[in-house]
């Protein structure tokens, strides 16, 4: 109860307006999060425009100082070179819940540009958190925050940084995700479909079979997989083609390259 009374009270400070902090801002305008002001910074005007005129509680300032002083969460949604630049001229307050969204500062470093010792949390929200869906993983676990996510997604708590790591890495494979599906669709139109028709099929067939993975009782994955086939059926055929081409083994090499990089090696 005194969670719910301090939800209601607060205000939210982004600083950075980029994708991330769209989706996050949308997600919150369709939850059921109470609030007194959004605050944005200008970075990107035509992201802050437009969320601007999704809600009168939704304020522009130019200063992300400003920012900064009216919030009670602040919301750091900048590249990770911007992030080192701007966050140690920035003046935080104790009081304040400081959520970072930049992959490769490390929660030592933020404390360090910081330089007070405020709550900090990172997190990992993707763009599904606009319709309320999907993990966001945090780091370290933080009672506030979970509750905050939960209301737009599904907090996943982590309570080791390296292991953090790891869902970094998998959130870098969304880009690689929606390249299949825009290939697989215009392998459609090429071969005969329209261009909307193609990319609804294409968006709903992997909608279905996530779900269908998601939400049946499969011991594993691997289970699904292996029930996903018949004996010289096409999926099998389709399975043993990508295999040998050895396009799961490049995405495990891609991960672990990711990885490298969030470690800073």
């Amino acid at each position: 109860m005194v969670w719910k009374v301090y939800i209601e009270l607060m205000n939210l400070g982004f600083i950075g307006t980029g994708e991330i902090t769209k989706a996050v801002v949308l997600g919150i305008l369709n939850s059921k999060i109470k609030y007194k002001k959004i605050y944005l910074s200008k970075r990107n005007t035509k992201i802050s425009n437009y969320l601007n005129k999704k809600s009168k509680k939704i304020i522009i300032l130019k200063k992300n100082q400003d920012i900064i002083n009216k919030s009670k969460i602040v919301f750091l949604a900048v590249t990770p070179n911007v992030g080192k630049k701007i966050i140690k001229n920035l003046k935080f307050k104790k009081s304040q819940i400081i959520v970072s969204f930049i992959s490769t500062i490390k929660l030592d470093e933020l404390r360090k540009y910081i330089g007070k010792n405020v709550d900090i949390v990172r997190a990992i929200p993707l763009p599904p958190i606009t319709i309320g869906a999907g993990p966001v993983p945090i780091f370290p676990p933080n009672k506030k925050i979970k509750n905050f996510f939960d209301k737009i997604g599904e907090t996943v708590e982590i309570k080791n940084e390296n292991l953090s790591l790891n869902f970094w890495t998998m959130s870098s494979m969304m880009a690689p995700y929606y390249e299949m599906l825009n290939y697989l669709s215009n392998w459609l139109i090429r071969n005969g479909l329209n261009k909307t028709k193609a990319e609804n099929y294409i968006t709903s067939l992997f909608l279905g079979l996530s779900k269908n993975a998601s939400q049946n009782n499969y011991k594993d994955l691997k289970e699904l997989v292996t029930k996903s086939q018949t004996p010289k059926g096409l999926n099998e055929q389709a399975l043993k083609e990508l295999k040998k081409s050895n396009f799961y083994k490049k995405l495990n090499v891609a991960s672990y390259k990711i990885l490298k990089r969030l470690k800073g090696k």
